[in-house]
């Protein structure tokens, strides 16, 4: 099985190597392309029409100057340009949960998300900050990664990724999640202000507000949860507004 890891944090994260290191206990071809910096909140931006810089830093090991959406990107079209494609991706682990809103920012969801466009398997993972980091981490993120690879047939549809987000300590019982609301923004700390023009911060961190059976809840109770994301999903317009819009 060839693995595909990559990142929103960067390469020299602990997270990656952490990830890498369940990997290995899985497959002996495994690939690491990543950020050479951190590219939190990247979500699924491309650079397009402007030079990226590949960094091999050890054998089927790559650093991109650019996003973590670009990491799969260059990995499809010159990492593996004359081989074999990767069996399955997986993002992360980022520093900190992906829930609720992270959705539609997380990098490390992006990176998910991208390889569902090339037909490839992901599995997007992230756990809480601090975690109480145990020696057996690894081999319990093999254990769940190995069964979630076994049991594909079940998850694996087009255009649909796997976000897996670990609380502090592991082993832990794995739930599926709703997926919550929590605002990443809900304040701006005025920096400076000079005439018409002022400075803003929008401050790292959130309430974590949650609702019983959401991703929140169910981290703060110390279990791990899976959702299951697509990219396909939407919802038709009532014919009453098509009638409208149409003159029928």
């Amino acid at each position: 099985m060839r693995i595909l890891i990559a990142n929103d944090d960067g390469i020299d994260a602990p997270g990656i190597a952490l990830a890498e290191e369940a990997a290995r206990k899985l497959s002996d071809d495994v690939w690491v392309v990543a950020p050479e910096a951190k590219r939190t909140a990247a979500g699924s931006s491309l650079t397009v029409g402007r030079p990226l810089f590949m960094t091999e830093t050890a054998p089927q090991r790559f650093s991109c100057s650019g996003t973590p959406a670009d990491c799969v990107v260059t990995a499809m079209t010159w990492v593996f340009k004359d081989g074999a494609k990767p069996d399955l991706v997986l993002s992360g682990i980022n520093d900190g949960p992906n829930v609720a809103e992270d959705i539609a920012y997380s990098g490390t969801l992006g990176i998910a998300r991208e390889a569902t466009f090339w037909g490839i398997p992901a599995i997007g993972m992230s756990r809480v900050k601090n975690p109480q980091l145990g020696t057996d981490d690894a081999d319990y993120l093999a254990r769940l990664i190995g069964r979630l690879w076994q049991e594909r047939q079940h998850w694996v549809l087009d255009g649909h990724w796997l976000s897996i987000n670990l609380p502090a300590a592991l082993p832990a019982q794995l739930r599926q999640a709703r997926i919550g609301r929590d605002k990443i923004a809900s304040t701006s700390d005025v920096i400076s202000q000079n005439g018409a023009r002022t400075e803003l911060l929008v401050p790292r961190g959130r309430m974590g507000t949650g609702k019983d059976g959401d991703e929140n809840d169910l981290l703060g109770q110390g279990h791990a949860t899976l959702t299951r994301l697509s990219w396909l999903g939407h919802r038709t317009v009532d014919d009453a507004v098509m009638s409208a819009l149409t003159g029928k």
